[in-house]
């Protein structure tokens, strides 16, 4: 299960950051916050994966539970509050809206499996 999640993490770092360097380099303007949380969501896998890799347990428990939590709070208001991330009726997607649905849920899913992981791996 190691090699999946860190794998998993590896992929979600880079698809992020990826796609909030082009979103933050051409369309800021649109939606800051939105593609903002989408940076900082890179950031947080970037670490995530790194903290795994290195088995920096206290970081990555750290960085999971801001994830986890980025996930939940960023996915309840993108359901209630969708105007708060784009303008209008569009909504400024980002890696965490709607639970991560444009990442087949895998950010919602991922804090919660790296965080039963580490609680079940060797110390």
């Amino acid at each position: 299960m190691a090699k999946v999640l860190f794998a998993s993490y590896a992929l979600l770092a880079v698809a992020s950051l990826g796609r909030s360097a082009y979103q933050i380099s051409t369309r800021f303007y649109e939606a800051p916050l939105a593609y903002s949380l989408s940076g900082f969501a890179a950031i947080v896998y970037l670490v995530v994966f790194v903290s795994l890799v290195y088995s920096l347990r206290c970081l990555a428990y750290c960085a999971l539970f801001i994830e986890l939590i980025g996930v939940v709070v960023i996915g309840t208001l993108s359901v209630f509050a969708p105007g708060l991330f784009g303008t209008g009726n569009h909504i400024a997607a980002t890696v965490w809206t709607l639970y991560g649905v444009g990442y087949f849920f895998l950010p919602a899913a991922l804090p919660v499996l790296g965080i039963i992981w580490l609680s079940r791996s060797k110390r």
